[in-house]
């Protein structure tokens, strides 16, 4: 898995202080998208230990609310069989931090078996995230209104209580 940028100290995208990995690699090719370099998987550098570890460090002070991860795709069955680990040991080093997702796909097609985006590790992957903002950018739908996401269709879901409904939950709190 390749990356395009790392932001340390990020509010734009999710609750607080965040630490943001932008993926690369993305198949959905949105008109208007905000940054379609990230549609090339082998755009910026390399995932590797020594990334992992970079935001691992990152992630340490009190005041980091947590991770957000986006692209690109991170849903792209490719990324998301790189992401799974790290997830992991996000949360196995930082119980307290919540960790949000960007896709383009929206959680019924994540949780589906009929998606191209359903893999071996979909599941696991999502059982990890805290928040999913899902759906794709739709320029016709565009607002700079919303909080999170840029158009009206992309939601932003509390997975935890979504798994636990069956079906999405909106994230309390976000307009």
């Amino acid at each position: 898995m390749y990356y395009g940028e790392i932001k340390n100290y990020d509010i734009a995208n999710g609750l607080g202080v965040r630490v943001t990995l932008f993926v690369s690699g993305c198949r959905n090719h949105c008109e208007g998208c905000f940054q379609p370099q990230t549609w090339d998987f082998g755009y910026g550098r390399p995932f590797t230990a020594d990334t992992v570890n970079e935001i691992i460090e990152m992630l340490a002070p009190d005041y980091i609310n947590g991770l957000t991860v986006l692209g690109g795709e991170p849903m792209e069955p490719e990324n998301q069989r790189e992401l799974l680990p790290f997830f992991r040991r996000v949360k196995e080093t930082y119980p307290g931090k919540d960790i949000w997702l960007f896709s383009g796909f929206t959680f019924e097609e994540l949780t589906s078996g009929n998606s191209r985006c359903r893999t071996e590790v979909t599941d696991g992957l999502l059982a990890l995230a805290d928040v999913l903002v899902d759906g794709r950018f739709v320029l016709a739908q565009k607002s700079l209104a919303l909080t999170f996401r840029g158009s009206s269709n992309q939601r932003v879901l509390d997975l935890k209580k979504s798994f636990a409904a069956g079906s999405p939950v909106l994230l309390e709190g976000i307009k």
